[in-house]
C-alpha cells in the first residue's frame, strides 16, 4: 500500500510540475502551487509555513519530500526504473554513507552563499537543476514535437497546433543542464539514489531530520531470515542486512523494500515489531575519499560586431556597453535577485514575450544563469506581470499592473549619432510609436523630419523602443539598466511643452 501510493503521488507531481515548466500555451495558467512547496525555493522566500510543514512531515515520515516531490528525485526514480528493466539482474548494495562529502558540501554552499556566490547553491538545489533542464533541454524538444504535430495536422487541414519559435536561451545554460542531466542520470542509472544521499544538501538536511522520525521502516529479526534481498533492492544503499540495520539518514521511503521481502520482516511503523533491534546506523568515512565541488565555467566568444555598410558610404556607429543588466520588474535590485534567486528558469520559461534570458557574467560570477531582459526577439508588455506571479523564491515580488507601470527596470539612452533620421536623412520614429509611456516623443529635426526625443524620468524600461529600433549592429536607442529599480514619474505628472512649428509638417 505505501508504495503504491507513493508511486502514485510522484507520478502526478511529476508530470504537473515538468508540465508547467513546459507549458506555452498557458494550459497549466500562470500560478502554481508547485513550485513554491519546494524546499529550497520555500527557504530562499521564508515561507515558515512551507518550511515548518516539511521538517514536521520529516519527522512523522522521513524523507517523503525526496521520494514523492522532489522533481529530480522523482526523475532518478525514472532513471532507475529503465536501467533495472535494461538489465533485470541489477542489483544494489549496501555502501557506508559519506558523511564527511555531505557535510562537506553543505558547508560549502552555505559558505559561498554568505559571500555572494548564489550560483553554487543554484548548481546544487535539486529544484533549480530540474527547472534548468526541463526548460533548457526538454522545453526546445517539446516544441520541436508540437511544430512536427503542426505540420502533420495542418497538412489535413486542422489547425489544433501552430508553430512557434525554438532556440537554445542560453549556451552556457545549455552545457550546465546537459551536463547535470548526464551527471544525475549516469549516477541514477549506475548506482540509484547516490546523488541525494551524497550530493544533495536538501537530502542531508532533510536526512538528518529523519533519523528522529517518529515511522520508519523496521527489520523484524525474529521474521528475518537475512537472505539480504531487501538490501539488492535497495536503491539508496541503506540497508545493512548482515546487521539488520536501516541508515535512515539516507532512506528515501520509497518503500521497495517491504514489496521485495518475502518473510514479510520489514514495516513501516511507529513501534518496533519482535525483537528490539538498534536501527539507527551510525556511519563514518573510513575511505578518507574528498568529494570536489568544482563550478562549471564556460568561456563564450563573442565576436566584435562589424559597422554597418551603405551603398557608397561607410557608416561607423557609436558603440555602447550596459553598466548594468535590466533584472525582471520586480527584482527590486541586482543584489536583492543575487541574494534569492537559484536560476530555476521558471520565470524565463514562463515569459510571454521572451524577453527573459539567462544571464552569463553579466551579474558577476555569483549570479550566472539567473534572468536578465534582453530586448532582440521582443520587449516586456507594458501590462505583463507574469514572472513577478511564477517566481517561488522571492526574487521576484509580485507586483500589480499599477505598480508595474511606474516600475523604472532601466532608463532610455538615445544615440544621435546611431539615428538613420541622423545618418539617413529618412523619417523614422518607430521607437516613439511603441513606447508605453511617452518617454520618447518626436521633435522637428530638420527638411521636415523628426528626430526621437528620451524623458528618461518616465521611462520604465520596457524595452520597445529598443526592440523597434532597425539600426544594427549599435542601436541608436538602447536601455541602459538600474542596478536599483526605481519608481518612475507618471507620464501624465510631465509638463506637457509647447512645441512652435513655422510649417506644415509634411
Amino acid at each position: 500500500m505505501w508504495r503504491t501510493l507513493r508511486i502514485l503521488v510522484s507520478v502526478v507531481f511529476f508530470a504537473l510540475i515538468t508540465f508547467y515548466f513546459l507549458d506555452f500555451a498557458g494550459i497549466s495558467g500562470v500560478r502554481s502551487f508547485l513550485p513554491r512547496v519546494q524546499f529550497i525555493p520555500a527557504l530562499m522566500a521564508v515561507s515558515g509555513g512551507i518550511l515548518v510543514f516539511w521538517i514536521v512531515l520529516t519527522l512523522l515520515l522521513g524523507r517523503v519530500y525526496c521520494s514523492s516531490v522532489c522533481p529530480l528525485g522523482i526523475f532518478q526514480d525514472g532513471i532507475i526504473w529503465v536501467s533495472k528493466r535494461w538489465n533485470k539482474k541489477k542489483k544494489y548494495g549496501y555502501r557506508p554513507a559519506l558523511n564527511v562529502v555531505r557535510w562537506l558540501v553543505v558547508g560549502g554552499i552555505g559558505i559561498a552563499f554568505l559571500f555572494g556566490f548564489t550560483f553554487v547553491l543554484s548548481l546544487f538545489d535539486p529544484y533549480s537543476a530540474y527547472g534548468r533542464m526541463a526548460t533548457d533541454i526538454f522545453r526546445p524538444l517539446y516544441l520541436v514535437g508540437n511544430n512536427g504535430l503542426a505540420w502533420l495536422f495542418t497538412k489535413f487541414g486542422n489547425y489544433t497546433f501552430y508553430y512557434v519559435h525554438v532556440t537554445i536561451l542560453s549556451t552556457f545554460a545549455f552545457l550546465i543542464a546537459l551536463l547535470t542531466l548526464g551527471g544525475v542520470g549516469i549516477l541514477a542509472w549506475r548506482s540509484g539514489r547516490t546523488y541525494c544521499n551524497t550530493i544533495c544538501p536538501v537530502g542531508t538536511v532533510l536526512g538528518l531530520l529523519s533519523k528522529y522520525s517518529l515511522f520508519k521502516l523496521r527489520i523484524d529479526t525474529a521474521k528475518c531470515n537475512g537472505c539480504g534481498l531487501c538490501a539488492l533492492k535497495c536503491k539508496s544503499s541503506c540497508i545493512d542486512s548482515k546487521k539488520h540495520r536501516i541508515d535512515y539518514s539516507r532512506c528515501v521511503d520509497c518503500f521497495d523494500c517491504i514489496g521485495n521481502c518475502r518473510q514479510q520482516a520489514i514495516a513501516f511503523s511507529p513501534l518496533k515489531k519482535g525483537k528490539p533491534v538498534e536501527n539507527v546506523v551510525k556511519v563514518t568515512d573510513e575511505s578518507k575519499r574528498r568529494f570536489l565541488v568544482t563550478a562549471f565555467a564556460t568561456a563564450l566568444v563573442v565576436p566584435k560586431a562589424m559597422a554597418q555598410e551603405k551603398v557608397g558610404a561607410f557608416v561607423r556607429h557609436k558603440a555602447y556597453k550596459r553598466e548594468y543588466p535590466i533584472s525582471p520588474p520586480g527584482a527590486v535590485s541586482t543584489e536583492h535577485l543575487l541574494k534569492h534567486c537559484t536560476a530555476c528558469h521558471l520565470c524565463i520559461a514562463k515569459c510571454p514575450s521572451h524577453v527573459l534570458k539567462p544571464a552569463f557574467m553579466e551579474y558577476g560570477l555569483g549570479g550566472m544563469m539567473q534572468p536578465k531582459m534582453y530586448f532582440d526577439d521582443g520587449f516586456c508588455n507594458f501590462d505583463c506581470t507574469v514572472c513577478s506571479e511564477v517566481c517561488p523564491n522571492g526574487a521576484i515580488l509580485p507586483l500589480t499592473k499599477e505598480k508595474k507601470h511606474v516600475t523604472q527596470v532601466g532608463r532610455v539612452v538615445f544615440l544621435v549619432e546611431n539615428c538613420i533620421v541622423n545618418t539617413d536623412e529618412t523619417s523614422c520614429g518607430a521607437c516613439s510609436e511603441h513606447c508605453p509611456t511617452q518617454a520618447v516623443t518626436m521633435v522637428p529635426y530638420k527638411n521636415g523630419l523628426t528626430i526621437p526625443q528620451v524623458n528618461p524620468e518616465i521611462c520604465v524600461g520596457c524595452g520597445g523602443c529598443e526592440y523597434v529600433c532597425p539600426v544594427r549592429p549599435f542601436r541608436a536607442i538602447h536601455i541602459e539598466g538600474n542596478s536599483v529599480q526605481v519608481e518612475a514619474r507618471r507620464f501624465k505628472e510631465t509638463e506637457k511643452k509647447e512645441v512652435q512649428i513655422d510649417d506644415f509638417g509634411f
